[in-house]
């Protein structure tokens, strides 16, 4: 999907290229989202929430 986003702003990379990205700042980048806190006044947004009813 990320190849495609650059492809739509005219960047060319290959699927390499992203693979490897990912692999080299992949886990840097998670590992930051994880340590992230939730701050008051956050937004969360929920897509295809069903609910079941009984």
């Amino acid at each position: 999907m990320v190849e495609e986003m650059l492809a739509a702003r005219g960047i060319e990379v290959s699927h390499e290229t992203v693979r490897q990205w990912a692999r080299k700042f992949g886990q840097s980048f998670a590992n930051q989202i994880r340590r992230r806190l939730p701050a008051p006044g956050d937004k969360w947004h929920l897509d295809g929430v069903s609910r079941t009813h009984f």
